[in-house]
């Protein structure tokens, strides 16, 4: 019996480069291949400019509250960043360190990030080698830096004096045309994975995201990080707002603030904050007289606990 050829044709010797079989899905549109990152400490690119210190910081906890968890691995990337072109130049100094919390870990925070109790017993972070790695440091990036920041502050007190940026809430990743601002989405969308939910692999992903052009602007997010860390926002708080408001305040971003008991929402310049009071004028408090409280807040404040200078405004 005649045999029917095979319509598929053999793979070539090339092909026992999975690299070579990536690249061959690639170009095929029906195809998108995602590679493992490989973690860099040195990017190939030219110093044009001064150089910014910045500690890319990821935490890893027993829960979501700041006030009763606790820190169980803390990890740093310092890398030297071009401050002409956003770019990083090199990394100096990898971190990444456990800690016994003093209590079990929920079955939950070993579910998500593996650590287990045996793994963190008798652990305690290095709190010299962390403060140096801290000194000189122009700006620190967390990935939801409101829910690091807690923790760091909670833990090192000495973080409540760093500037701190947010790369979750400080890039506009809708408009940048991105579905998620998730870490792995990002990650993905780059075309990379990693083994998430560890400190230290989390801080290099981020640093690989933040190292690229975003898609609309073509500055990398670290340029746009530093940029934003010189700026100065405004917490709008919609004091003694009506009740029949709360819909129209929800759908344009405020958020119940359920210990001060009042809407509140984030701007980004002063232009912005005129809009949002004529906003607030027209819409929420219908033209009546009305006063609202306001905190002005640099990279010292934000993303923590602590106020930051706090003036009112009347509508």
């Amino acid at each position: 019996m005649a045999r029917t050829p095979n319509p598929t044709p053999l793979l070539d010797a090339s092909f026992a480069d999975p690299e070579a079989m990536a690249e061959v899905l690639d170009g095929h549109p029906d195809y998108r291949v995602l590679r493992r990152l490989k973690p860099r400490r040195e990017f190939g690119h030219k110093r044009q400019g001064e150089i910014a210190k910045v500690l890319i910081l990821d935490t890893e906890t027993t829960g979501l509250d700041s006030s009763k968890d606790r820190l169980i691995e803390l990890a740093l990337i310092l890398v030297d960043v071009d401050k002409a072109t956003g770019l990083p130049l090199q990394v100096q100094e990898v971190f990444d360190e456990l800690e016994d919390p003093g209590r079990p870990i929920p079955a939950e925070a070993t579910r998500v990030t593996g650590i287990t109790d045996a793994m963190v017993d008798g652990k305690r972070l290095n709190e010299a080698r962390v403060a140096e790695l801290m000194a000189g440091v122009d700006l620190v990036i967390a990935h939801n830096a409101r829910f690091d920041r807690g923790f760091m502050e909670n833990r090192l007190p000495a973080f409540a004096y760093l500037p701190w940026a947010c790369s979750v809430s400080e890039i506009d990743w809708q408009a940048q045309g991105r579905g998620s601002a998730k870490l792995e989405f990002l990650a993905h969308e780059l075309g990379f994975f990693y083994d998430a939910h560890r400190a230290e692999m989390d801080c290099h992903a981020l640093l690989a995201v933040l190292a690229a052009p975003l898609p609309n602007t073509g500055e990398t997010g670290l340029a746009r990080l530093l940029a934003a860390a010189q700026a100065t926002s405004y917490r709008v708080q919609a004091t003694g707002s009506p009740f029949s408001s709360k819909d129209a305040l929800r759908s344009r971003g405020y958020r119940w603030d359920a210990e001060r008991k009042v809407w509140h929402t984030q701007v980004g310049n002063p232009a912005a904050l005129e809009a949002e009071c004529e906003w607030l004028r027209k819409d929420v408090y219908g033209g009546r007289s009305a006063r609202i409280d306001i905190e002005r807040q640099t990279a010292l404040e934000r993303f923590s606990s602590r106020a930051g200078e706090c003036l009112q405004r009347d509508l």
